[in-house]
């Protein structure tokens, strides 16, 4: 019998430190992302002693989002682990009351080849369970040269490639897995959907996305980021309230899913620096008050599409600049993972777990068969696509980087 998926919680014993020590992140130089130095870590239980996800933040100045991690309890004892997080004091201790109970880390998954934000915690992640072998996707690279994965601090001895054929895997009695690989010509796009079938779940790292109406828990463990982004204005208070914080994480949703969303304009220098010197903050925190953004007053309706009612979708800069320089291999792939008779996704980023089954995954894929005019055995519907005038912004991008031979272009 499988398990069924219940409302996320957390539990009494796992509860986030309040010690900013057991948030320090000593290398955060290799990636320099916010929260920089500092991450906390709050573990979630997805479904009663089965499954719990770990989550942190990462992003761009206060453009800040989840990242995660997903730890699954195999059933002969032991721990399944699937795309690490930073390994924080309060991160692996969180991960050890797991262990306590349930037996050591036995795997340990990279299910990227690109994700720098998911590779960069793998190494560190297995030093911390020297009995845990550890999986990665194939093709991994890195820039500018390609590195060898010890020199990458993957555990030279314990690291081994994902075996193509998922029934050869140690773990195979408790999971499926299926492997998109496409070729960039410079690199390499991996993500391996891994299904754990006794729960009926799907994870997955950056493919499908969802974003949920407020803000992720993990945000609101220091909601200033939500306040900063929530204002109209330099000249405008932060000020601390359930609206602020819903309103500032759904346009920081638009920056980080579009970058540069059709609502949203950039004032210039001079009126920047203008604006900061009537700012009532002026602090480091407060970026000396330099607040360059200007929402126009139908922002939430592009937020809206964006939501989609919580439905699952493709992130644009995948519709654009990756998944199209192999359509009918990602559609596949995505054919392969709709075989599992899953019943939530857990994504690496935004909203998690997203309730959804094969259908509703393989119809986040069909802008591919649109743009690509490939046939299939489904009708192509894509409910609630995306606005063409946010998708702007990234297409101008795209063109940018094939013009300076940095992207392939596409072949239509």
């Amino acid at each position: 019998m499988g398990h069924k998926p219940k409302e996320k919680r957390q539990p009494e014993s796992m509860q986030s430190s309040t010690n900013s020590q057991d948030w320090l992140w000593p290398f955060w130089p290799a990636l320099p992302l916010y929260p920089y130095s500092q991450r906390r870590t709050l573990c979630l239980e997805i479904v009663k002693d089965t499954i719990w996800t770990f989550e942190q933040l990462h992003g761009i100045l206060y453009t800040i989002v989840p990242i995660r991690m997903t730890v699954i309890k195999l059933e002969a004892g032991g721990l399944f682990v699937y795309a690490p997080v930073a390994p924080t004091i309060e991160c692996i201790r969180l991960v050890k009351e797991l262990v306590a109970k349930h037996g050591d880390v036995k795997y340990i998954i990279l299910p990227t080849s690109s994700g720098l934000e998911h590779k960069i915690f793998v190494g560190p992640f297995a030093r911390c369970f020297s009995q845990a072998q550890v999986f990665i996707a194939p093709h991994q690279w890195s820039f500018p040269l390609t590195l060898p994965l010890s020199w990458l601090g993957f555990p030279q001895k314990r690291t081994q490639v994902l075996p193509e054929d998922s029934s050869q895997a140690p773990f195979a009695d408790e999971f499926e897995y299926a492997v998109l690989d496409i070729d960039l010509g410079r690199g390499s796009f991996a993500e391996v959907a891994v299904f754990h079938k006794r729960s009926h779940t799907l994870l997955l790292t950056d493919s499908i996305l969802s974003v949920p109406e407020d803000p992720p828990a993990i945000n609101q463990l220091d909601p200033y980021p939500l306040l900063f982004h929530a204002r109209n204005n330099a000249s405008e208070a932060i000020e601390d309230n359930q609206l602020n914080r819903r309103q500032g994480w759904q346009r920081i949703s638009l920056f980080a899913v579009f970058f540069r969303p059709s609502v949203l304009k950039i004032t210039g220098l001079g009126q920047m620096f203008c604006d900061a010197l009537k700012a009532p903050q002026k602090s480091l925190k407060a970026y000396c008050g330099l607040f360059p953004f200007r929402w126009q007053d139908n922002w939430k309706q592009s937020f809206d599409a964006l939501r989609g009612g919580g439905r699952p979708f493709v992130a644009p800069i995948l519709q654009v600049l990756i998944l199209p320089q192999a359509p009918q291999q990602v559609l596949n792939w995505v054919d392969k993972v709709a075989t599992w008779n899953f019943q939530q996704i857990i994504p690496c980023h935004f909203d998690s777990p997203i309730k959804a089954n094969p259908h509703q995954f393989q119809q986040a894929f069909n802008f591919l068969k649109r743009q690509f005019s490939i046939s299939g055995d489904s009708v192509v519907n894509e409910t609630q696509p995306l606005l063409e005038q946010d998708m702007r912004f990234i297409k101008e991008l795209e063109a940018g980087l094939v013009k300076c031979g940095i992207a392939t272009p596409v072949d239509l």
